[in-house]
């Protein structure tokens, strides 16, 4: 069995390079029905599907991969996980006026408050934190815990989630998502790691994600909007249990309508472990650029992504 010492380059490419074409394909369709990415783009390979709209130009990364960089970017700098370092880069962003931040998100981070009380204060208040924006930002962070093993990734997706969700139940979405990529980057079967993943979430939040993420189950089962962090993994899962290639799997996750941009987001970080970076269209590649709002106009495309996600996986 895969035990976290073997990451494989191209696998942990396409994930963050996955996860970001994902988010970038899908923007457009946010809040939009089912259905509608097939309408326009009727057949797979047609070309084209990078089409913008919403606000959004073509391939342009949201605010799901716009923290993931500033997630992935603090990791090599710093050395590992400092989570004061992570919040002041999120603060730093926000204060930027990005064109897409959570309310949620963006409450915990123009709040006032310290790193370590910040989400924990908006849930006492709120007493609602379970939506996928920590999920959305996971794939750089998965890629850099994968080679320490089951435990040590899970624990970061939950400390890394807990910088901007108060309720641990998003902790756990992510912590899941980063242990299904560390068994993909290594070659594993991610659903085949289901089972023993979930018994690693904690009792009194395991029937919520088994349940979505069962075999048998359909977005369409759903009785929460896409935007919480369940049903938006399980989603996730769903799209890759159900196609057989990367491409499949996110149009599939577009077409589910909803919280488009980070449903593929999710897919395509889950999706690109499993098929590599060869797996993404190249067309969709080429058109994929990130902008970083509050640090000095950058703008990442795919050769700066993957020069990042490079330094993600040479750790000491």
């Amino acid at each position: 069995m895969y035990n976290g010492t073997t990451v494989d380059p191209q696998r942990a490419l396409g994930t963050v390079l996955g996860s970001a074409v994902g988010d970038a394909l899908g923007a457009p369709f946010e809040f939009g029905p089912e259905g509608a990415f097939s309408a326009r783009f009727p057949a797979a390979g047609c070309g084209g599907e990078m089409c913008g709209g919403g606000g959004w130009d073509p391939g342009e990364g949201t605010d799901d991969t716009q923290m993931a960089v500033l997630v992935g970017e603090s990791l090599v700098e710093r050395g590992g996980l400092e989570p004061p370092d992570v919040f002041r880069r999120f603060q730093r962003w926000a204060a930027a006026d990005p064109k897409d931040i959570g309310l949620q998100t963006e409450d915990v981070l123009t709040g006032g408050e310290s790193w370590d009380r910040a989400a924990a204060a908006h849930f006492e208040v709120n007493l609602r934190a379970a939506g996928n924006g920590a999920l959305m930002r996971a794939s750089t962070s998965a890629v850099y815990f994968a080679r320490q093993g089951r435990e040590a990734t899970m624990d970061a997706g939950r400390r890394l989630s807990a910088l901007t969700h108060g309720d641990p139940a998003a902790w756990e979405g992510t912590a899941v998502l980063h242990e299904l990529v560390r068994v993909a980057l290594g070659g594993g079967d991610p659903l085949a790691a289901l089972p023993a993943t979930l018994d690693e979430v904690p009792v009194a939040h395991r029937p919520r994600y088994t349940t979505v993420l069962a075999p048998d189950w359909h977005p369409d089962l759903a009785t929460e909007f896409n935007g919480a962090v369940w049903p938006c993994l399980g989603s996730a899962v769903w799209a890759v249990r159900t196609t057989d290639s990367y491409e499949d799997a996110v149009r599939a996750a577009v077409d589910l309508g909803g919280d488009t941009d980070t449903v593929a987001a999710v897919t395509g970080s889950l999706a690109g472990a499993v098929y590599g970076v060869d797996g993404i269209p190249r067309r969709w590649l080429d058109a994929l650029h990130v902008p970083l709002p509050g640090f000095d106009g950058r703008v990442l495309r795919a050769p700066e992504l993957a020069a990042l996600t490079r330094r993600l996986t040479v750790q000491l």
